[in-house]
């Protein structure tokens, strides 16, 4: 699995192998962390370790807001032994994570409980994880939804790009929310960070996918929606950046 997880990965830099940020990275030997090995072992696993930033087939790095404590988690195992590991503990965290690192991290105790299924990938036909997740998760009832669709900044026509769709709704709820007084960089860091939820709302419907995203208005000690008399500016937004600067 390893194997094909470098190759399909390198096949897609090669498409554009000198695109900023890169469409995807390969191992590299200078920050690989080989734990305990060394010699050859540490050599080959330098070649040819997968880096740990994006999900994969046995689980990776997830990001999915609501799980938390008392969810359950199916991983499928494809090696014989396979070893469980866990971290990037997050305190709150918008659908998508769309600051990338701008979720609230955290450092943080895990108590699981591990339990095995024999031959549970072909039983169940699961080649990813499947989760249940946590019963205690952010319980808001009045949201805001923003709509976005397979058209880019540029007006550029897409066929059904979910991820185009998705990032003009979360650039629409940015605008919106500079009007409230919010810089852009303090709007685009709430919905990093509130536990704002995201839904593909259609795909089916050439040529443009729908995207939505859902803002909790209760995380505002002001009123947010609509009216007649327009938004109030409540916030100075002289801030331009997306995470506090360091004291």
């Amino acid at each position: 699995m390893l194997a094909a997880w470098n190759a399909r990965e390198a096949e897609l830099i090669a498409t554009n192998p000198t695109r900023v940020p890169g469409l995807a990275n390969p191992p590299f030997a200078p920050t690989a962390h080989a734990g305990q090995a060394k010699g050859d072992v540490k050599a080959k696993i330098g070649l040819e370790g997968a880096r740990t930033v994006p999900p994969r087939e046995h689980g990776g790095n997830c990001d999915i807001k609501d799980l938390s404590r008392g969810s359950k988690i199916y991983f499928p195992v494809y090696v014989p032994g396979g070893g469980l590991s866990m971290g990037d503990l997050h305190f709150s965290q918008g659908d998508g994570e769309i600051t990338f690192c701008g979720a609230i991290e955290m450092a943080g105790w895990l108590h699981i409980k591990v339990d095995l299924i024999k031959d549970g990938v072909s039983k169940y036909g699961i080649k990813n994880p499947v989760f249940k997740p946590s019963p205690i998760t952010p319980n808001y009832k009045d949201y805001l939804i923003f709509e976005g669709i397979s058209v880019d900044e540029a007006g550029k026509q897409h066929y059904l790009d979910v991820h185009i769709a998705y990032r003009q709704a979360c650039l629409n709820a940015i605008e919106y929310l500079k009007k409230f007084g919010y810089s852009g960089a303090q709007a685009y860091s709430i919905l990093g960070t509130a536990p704002c939820q995201g839904h593909i709302s259609g795909v089916v419907d050439v040529p443009n996918a729908c995207a939505t995203l859902w803002l909790p208005t209760e995380i505002f000690d002001f009123d947010i929606m609509p009216s007649s008399a327009g938004p109030i500016k409540h916030i100075k937004g002289d801030i331009q950046m997306p995470i506090s600067q360091d004291k």
